[in-house]
C-alpha cells in the first residue's frame, strides 16, 4: 500500500517528547517530511535526529510573534500541523490569582487561534490542523475548574474554525490519562499507583501511551472526510 502521508509535510508544535515526538515518528513512517518545534533546543535536536526530521525551530509557541515568524519563514507550503505544546495548570480556582486564572482559561484557545491565523495560505487544500485537549470537563472535581472550563470551550472553537478555514480541516483530540513525562511530573510519586489502577479498571486493560494518540493524529491527517470534530482517546475511561 502507498504510505498514507507520502510526499506531505507535517509540522509538530511541541515535538521534542511525548505525544508530539511520537506523532512525528509515525508521520515520518507514513512517508511525510516532518518539521519539529519545541521550546528547548537541546531535546529538540535529539528528537530531530531520532526521527530524521527535515527541519527544526526552537521557540515558545505561546509567544505569538515567534509563532508567526516561524510560519512566515517556512520555505514552502505544508500539509498538516499538530499542536501538543502547553501543559494544564491545576489548582483550586478560587486560590489562583486573576492572571493565573486568565492564562489557564485562554492560553490553549489563543494558541489554536494563532495557529489557525498564521497558517492561512500555508496549508495545501485537504490539509489539517489538529489540536490536543483533555477530558477533565466531563467530571467536575476540586482542583480542575479552570482547566475544565477551557477544555469545555475547545470543541466549540474547533467546529467553528472548521467552517472558517475550508478546505483546510480542523480537528481536536481529547485525551484521558496518557503515560508521558508530563503525566509523571504532575503525579510524582503517585504515578505507579495510577498506572496500576488504570490497568485493572480500563476496558482495554492497559494504559494509553503516546503512540496510541499519535496513531489517531496520523489518521486524522490522512482521512480527508474528517473535520470539525472532537475525538476521545482514553481507553474507555469515560465509561467508568
Amino acid at each position: 500500500m502507498r504510505p498514507e502521508l507520502l510526499g506531505q509535510t507535517v509540522v509538530v508544535i511541541g515535538g521534542s517528547a511525548g505525544i508530539g515526538l511520537e506523532t512525528g515518528r509515525r508521520a515520518r513512517a507514513a512517508g511525510a517530511s516532518v518539521i519539529l518545534t519545541a521550546r528547548n533546543a537541546g531535546p529538540l535536536a535529539n528528537a530531530a535526529r531520532e526521527i530524521d526530521a527535515s527541519r527544526t525551530a526552537a521557540f515558545d509557541a505561546g509567544d505569538a510573534a515567534s509563532l508567526q515568524s516561524f510560519f512566515l519563514n517556512l520555505p514552502s507550503e505544508i500539509d498538516h500541523v499538530m499542536v501538543t505544546a502547553g501543559a494544564p495548570h491545576y489548582g483550586p480556582a478560587l486560590q489562583m490569582s486573576r492572571e493565573e486564572a486568565r492564562s489557564g482559561l485562554t492560553k490553549h484557545l489563543l494558541l489554536a487561534l494563532d495557529v489557525a491565523r498564521y497558517t492561512a495560505g500555508k496549508i495545501r487544500p485537504g490539509g489539517s490542523l489538529i489540536f490536543m485537549t483533555g477530558t477533565g470537563a466531563r467530571r467536575p472535581q476540586v482542583g480542575i475548574g479552570i482547566v475544565a472550563t477551557g477544555t469545555a470551550a475547545f470543541p466549540a472553537l474547533i467546529s467553528n474554525l472548521a467552517l472558517e478555514l475550508p478546505p483546510v480541516r480542523v480537528n481536536l483530540i481529547a485525551a484521558g490519562f496518557v503515560d508521558t513525562r508530563l503525566s509523571a511530573s504532575i503525579l510524582g510519586g503517585d504515578l505507579d499507583k495510577r498506572r496500576e489502577e488504570l490497568r485493572t479498571t480500563l476496558p482495554i486493560r492497559r494504559v494509553v501511551g503516546p503512540a496510541d494518540v499519535a496513531a489517531l493524529a496520523v489518521h486524522l491527517m490522512s482521512n480527508t472526510a474528517l473535520t470539525g470534530a472532537t475525538y476521545d482517546i482514553d481507553g474507555g475511561q469515560q465509561l467508568l
